[in-house]
């Protein structure tokens, strides 16, 4: 290999986001009893934001004791001990350490060197020197002792201990720390172990080269780079003895006695040693980056971002509840991407002002390429240097290229087709006959209603929000052209098809964000860089209504805008499609969270939710004009926006003029009733996993004992002020009431709602 390539590939390699006890990356954990979780954020400034037990750091007012974590500058990477923190600053490449008793632990002979790489171990650190953003990669090795003092302060001193001649002569270009000991890849070739406990690891030095390194306690795991399989060393009990074998990674992370890794096919998470198997995620996402403290992993997922946490040892739940922040999907580097890497894009998170993850326009985020799904998923669209490859669900697999992937369609199933008998075949004839006359029928009675009309003559004019009559909106003609004047003026806007094909890739299903009883919804980019959500009817919607039930429904939608609610942008009525364009929800659905292993929600947003989905069902029953009832309340279509939150989706058309309106509102009660449920419980309306199956039937039994607590989801931290939720009980356990006159109304319990969020604040 020539000196150019083998440098390119250093440089690859050099950010990998391995990340973890003694490793580096966009997110770390610090280890033992005042553990907690870091991490460098998605908003362009690298910023860090911290998190600890049940709590997001800094807390509030910054007199308290967790006040430092207010004071952390930008960072390039992470890496975690116990108790403490490190990382490279992102302006300066120095090396800068913090923990609960103070800031800075890098001895004062050490502070103004620049270092490109930094490893942490369980109370020392080990630091390569050099620019982090340069080219040059590798240099030689600095590490100091972290020392506990009095009242479990930490403090930092320079340490013969974690170094010597025959390491000072090495030139470095990768570097992990265990439990004293320290490993480094060596520029040369192998790695090299040090350290007053290296021997522990039972090798001195590792032929091989290896492209992330992750140290546990007393163990060392390493990806190597002719296969990017995993060898270990070290602990020879059971905890590391079952390495896997044959599987791929990108990126390791440690715990006290386990070693995860970041799968290279589908990004999914893999885990050996002590944990509890059943809480690795299998929510059919990956990772882009992982971190583990004792017994707990986070990881920053890479469809959205956000961080999810669970715990390995399986005998406690999470103790770490992580903020609902995007975070840094890997470390910002110079320099274009290897093959096999894709550029991380920041547009992909919808907001407007967000160009880069890196402070430096020059740098960019390097993600490894991901080469499958994982199950229930299809590949839709493959990698490329500019995009990750795309996962779809099994349930919208609707061509052959899937079939065979999600097992739709079993090979015997393909070769029956090849035997039909004649009588098989006369039949299906005879269907596809009936079809077509039964068409041509249809389309003689329409021609027959048209010739009617135009005869009546009538000259009635409805004045609606597009500007048409009664009769222009049955003539065929509307079928082709769009109407001439948009509804809302300045509000709504008419699209050319055109233009919404374009913006969803030719309505490709890898696009779709769902579908229901009226047809698809697709997530569409305008030309000018909008995310929008597209709403196509299909066939049978657009056969069983005419021009001006769609006219109708365009009256009310453009009439309704709330910021509660998910607001109508524009329409189109083209070549015979309808189609609707709305805003974009990023978050997906509340119903994705609560049941489909989305991030978990913390009862602070759980409680936000239900208030502000209260008050935009509270605009639709009383301030809209006229008054809409919405008929298909359920978490499903409740979405939330790119703050999180709460906006109501897909509602319908049933407004005061129909009859027993109010009857009709008191069903929205009730299905909102299910909603608080829900959110309380954590279970599904009806699950047929519990006795009873029905939410309100197991729920309502359970509060008029007096036993409300047992309602509420225990896989969820509990807040300390409990009153709250217990009031979101009683309030949830009216609303579900049997005589539509003993629940309350959507006003009442927006107030309602609207208190109990002041309470828990």
């Amino acid at each position: 290999m020539s000196f150019p390539s083998f440098f390119t590939l250093l440089l690859h390699f050099f950010f990998i986001s391995a990340s973890g006890f003694g490793s580096m990356g966009p997110i770390s954990a610090a280890f033992g009893e005042n553990g907690f979780f870091c991490a460098i954020d998605a908003s362009g400034k690298q910023e860090v934001i911290c998190w600890t037990k049940n709590t997001t750091l800094p807390s509030t007012p910054p007199s308290t004791s967790s006040a430092y974590f207010s004071d952390i500058p930008a960072m390039a990477a992470l890496s975690g001990g116990e108790g403490f923190l490190c990382g490279i600053l992102a302006n300066s490449s120095q090396a800068f350490c913090w923990s609960s008793g103070g800031l800075d632990l890098v001895p004062s002979v050490y502070r103004n060197t620049a270092y490109s790489h930094i490893a942490a171990g369980k109370n020392h650190v080990c630091a390569i020197r050099g620019s982090y953003y340069s080219s040059h990669d590798s240099g030689s090795v600095d590490c100091w002792k972290i020392v506990k003092g009095g009242n479990n302060s930490l403090t930092s001193v320079q340490s013969s201990n974690f170094y010597d001649q025959s390491v000072g002569n090495l030139v470095f270009s990768k570097v992990a720390s265990g439990e004293g000991f320290s490993c480094g890849r060596v520029r040369d070739g192998g790695v090299v172990c040090w350290g007053p406990n290296s021997a522990s690891l039972g090798v001195s030095k590792v032929s091989g080269n290896y492209v992330a390194l992750a140290s546990g306690v007393s163990a060392l795991c390493g990806i190597l780079e002719e296969s990017n399989e995993v060898d270990c060393w070290g602990s020879s009990n059971d905890s590391f003895s079952s390495s896997p074998v044959g599987t791929r990674f990108v990126s390791l992370t440690a715990g006290a006695n386990h070693f995860c890794g970041i799968r290279e096919d589908n990004h999914a998470i893999e885990c050996w040693g002590s944990f509890n198997l059943s809480s690795v995620p299998k929510g059919g996402y990956g990772f882009m980056a992982i971190a583990s403290s004792d017994f707990t992993t986070c990881g920053i997922r890479e469809n959205d971002l956000v961080i999810d946490c669970w715990f390995t040892n399986g005998t406690s739940p999470p103790e770490y509840n992580p903020p609902l922040e995007l975070c840094s999907p890997g470390l910002c580097g110079p320099g274009p991407c290897s093959d096999g890497e894709f550029v991380f894009n920041a547009s992909i998170l919808n907001e407007p002002d967000l160009t880069s993850l890196c402070v430096r326009k020059d740098l960019n985020i390097c993600s490894q390429c991901g080469s499958n799904c994982s199950q229930g998923f299809f590949l839709s669209s493959p990698c490329n240097e500019n995009a990750d490859r795309v996962c779809t669900d099994c349930s919208l697999c609707q061509n052959s290229s899937c079939r065979d992937v999600c097992g739709i369609q079993s090979s015997a199933k393909k070769k029956q087709w090849f035997h039909f008998s004649t009588f098989h075949i006369l039949i299906i004839l005879g269907c596809f006959v009936l079809v077509i006359l039964f068409i041509l029928f249809c389309c003689f009675i329409r021609c027959c209603l048209i010739a009617t009309r135009k005869e009546e003559g009538s000259k009635k004019q409805f004045t609606s929000c597009i500007g048409k009559s009664e009769l222009e909106t049955d003539n065929a003609s509307d079928l082709y052209q769009p109407p001439s004047t948009a509804p809302c003026p300045g509000v709504a806007q008419v699209f050319r098809l055109s233009e919404l094909k374009d913006a969803t890739n030719g309505f490709k299903e890898f696009n779709e964000l769902g579908r229901g009883s009226y047809g698809f919804v697709y997530k569409a980019v305008l030309v000018d860089g909008t995310p929008v959500a597209v709403k196509r009817a299909n066939a049978a919607t657009i056969i069983h209504s005419n021009s001006r039930d769609f006219e109708m429904e365009l009256e009310v939608l453009c009439n309704a805008r709330h910021s509660n609610i998910v607001n109508l942008l524009g329409y189109c009525s083209e070549m015979g499609e309808r189609l609707l364009v709305y805003e974009y929800m990023p978050h997906g659905t509340l119903h994705d969270h609560l049941h489909n292993e989305l991030s978990p929600l913390n009862w602070s947003l759980r409680l936000r939710i239900s208030l502000q989905a209260a008050k935009g069902l509270e605009y639709l029953h009383k301030e809209a004009e006229p008054p809409i009832v919405h008929g298909n309340v359920k978490t499903s279509n409740i979405l939330l926006d790119a703050d999180w939150g709460a906006r109501i989706a897909d509602f319908g058309l049933i407004t005061s003029n129909d009859k027993d309106c109010c009857g009709d509102m008191k069903t929205d009660v009730y299905d909102f009733g299910i909603i608080l449920l829900e959110i309380l419980t954590g279970r599904k309306k009806y699950d047929r996993d519990y006795t009873p199956p029905s939410i309100v039937e197991w729920a309502v039994p359970l509060i008029k004992q007096g036993k409300a607590a047992a309602v509420i989801d225990q896989d969820a931290t509990l807040p300390k002020n409990f009153e709250p939720l217990l009031k979101l009980v009683e309030i949830a356990n009216l609303a579900v009431k049997e005589d539509p006159k003993d629940r309350p109304t959507m006003s009442d319990l927006a107030t309602w709602l609207e208190q109990i969020v002041k309470d828990a604040l």
